[in-house]
This record gives C-alpha cells, sequence and structure tokens, in this order.
C-alpha cells in the first residue's frame, strides 16, 4: 500500500465529512439531503424511546398496528411542535423540561350541587408558582381561572363531562388554553 498517497488522501479530508454510497446517478446535494433526512429518522426513533418513552407493543390485528403508529407520530409531532415553540421563545430546546414543569400544574374538579340545577361542576387549575409563570408568559399561554365542565346529567356523551367526575388530574393539556403570542 502506498502510505505518501493515503497521507494525501487523510490531509485533503481531515476535517471533513464524507459520505460513501453506491448510488451513482444521485448529485452530491441529494446524497447530503437523503442522508439528513436518514440522520432526522432516527433522532425521531431515539426520541419516541427515550422522550416519549413509547416502547414497542406488539398488535395482533394490522388496524391497531396503524393506530398505535399513528399515536407515535402524532407525539413525535407534538414534540417537535413544542421543540419549535420553545425555540422560538427562546428558551432552549428540551421539551422534556418545559414538561415536567408544567406537568406540577394541576386542576380539580368542584362539584357544586343546587335546589334547581342538579349541580354545577367547575375545574379549578392550581395557580402557577413565578417560574411556571414566566415559562407560560414566554411561551403565550395563558390558564384559565376556571373551566364549566358539561352538566353531566344533560350531556353524557360529552368528554368533559366523563372527565369531570369530582377526580383530580395532573395532566396540564386539560385546562391549558393556548393563545400563541410568538413573533
Amino acid at each position: 500500500m502506498d502510505h505518501a498517497a493515503f497521507d494525501d488522501w487523510a490531509a485533503l479530508s481531515e476535517g471533513a465529512y464524507l459520505l460513501r454510497s453506491n448510488i451513482i446517478d444521485w448529485s452530491d446535494a441529494q446524497l447530503w439531503k437523503a442522508y439528513i433526512q436518514l440522520a432526522q429518522a432516527e433522532a425521531a426513533f431515539r426520541i419516541q424511546k427515550d422522550q416519549l418513552r413509547v416502547r414497542p407493543i406488539w398488535h395482533q390485528r394490522a388496524d391497531r398496528v396503524q393506530a398505535h403508529i399513528l399515536v407515535c407520530f402524532l407525539a413525535f409531532v407534538l414534540w417537535k411542535t413544542l421543540e419549535l415553540w420553545q425555540q422560538k421563545s427562546r428558551l432552549g430546546n428540551s421539551p422534556r423540561t418545559v414538561l415536567e414543569e408544567l406537568a406540577r400544574i394541576q386542576s380539580q374538579d368542584v362539584i357544586l350541587p343546587t335546589a334547581t340545577h342538579g349541580e354545577i361542576r367547575l375545574r379549578c387549575v392550581t395557580q402557577p408558582d413565578a417560574a411556571q409563570a414566566a415559562l407560560l408568559e414566554r411561551l403565550g399561554i395563558v390558564l384559565p381561572k376556571r373551566m364549566r365542565l358539561a352538566d353531566a346529567e344533560g350531556e353524557r356523551g360529552n368528554s368533559w363531562a366523563r372527565l369531570g367526575s369530582g377526580t383530580s388530574t395532573a395532566s396540564p393539556g386539560l385546562a391549558l388554553t393556548a393563545q400563541p403570542t410568538i413573533s
């Protein structure tokens, strides 16, 4: 082997990113774009496994497999949307940190019996602490103080009526009202 030729090649390629491919009819730009898309797909799977903690589930029917793929895809899209929203707000790019901070905001359903209307259902949201309030403000999210839930007798099919059965939830997603103010 010619060591001088290898040394010349090593000197020329030092600090360069080289791709090797068996595809001969693509331009350098097309190869690079395909490689970047591959890297992005691998990053998506890493996010699914690490950040979203989505693991393979073995389904017996094709429709369930497709539904699982859809849920995984939607979770990834929401994750990336939060990441972009966070970057536009100059809050870094760690959606996990935002979610952990906002997960501490809780809501509680209050059911008040009345003499004439059965009961009034309200969902009350805890007051965010200073760090949470600053985060919400930077993201342009306004938390409602409380939300009126559907009357359980009159609207049994309403998901809010089913969710609002006097249980507490730690999910901020049920009580968040997004009003994007990002410029």
